[in-house]
């Protein structure tokens, strides 16, 4: 259990400053009050969180100790959804509702569409 434990957190470790990357890179000279970065990080997650389940679906290609570390850890500290959830309080607070709107619509969207082409991808080439 501790073992596992220490893989998860150094997946979340690498996912949460991949997601402060990515929000820094999408969101470096925009002006918006958009959260691009979070949603670009969330839409993200989702393609590769879908990719390795597909693979863990395969039996022999990933153990379950790398499939913890890749979607518990590095997805989960990637994702964002708590960053997700602030964002769109803000919004609602801010009284801007067409934002609000295509951010939580958006990210369930493409969110969905993202596992699903990343399952897709894993299952062609496998």
């Amino acid at each position: 259990m501790l073992r596992t434990i220490f893989i998860v957190g150094a997946g979340g470790f690498i996912g949460s400053v991949l997601r402060y990357l990515v929000q820094v890179f999408v969101e470096k000279g925009l002006m918006s009050t958009f959260p691009w970065g979070t949603f670009v990080a969330n839409i993200a997650g989702s393609f590769i969180i879908g990719a390795v389940y597909a693979l863990a679906e395969k039996g022999n290609l990933m153990s379950a100790e790398w499939r913890m570390f890749l979607a518990v850890g590095i997805c989960g500290g990637f994702t964002t959804f708590s960053s997700f959830a602030y964002n769109n309080l803000t919004m609602l607070k801010e009284g801007v509702y067409g934002q609000f709107i295509w951010n939580v619509g958006g990210s369930l969207f493409f969110g969905l569409l993202a596992v699903y082409m990343g399952m897709l991808l894993v299952r062609a080439i496998y």
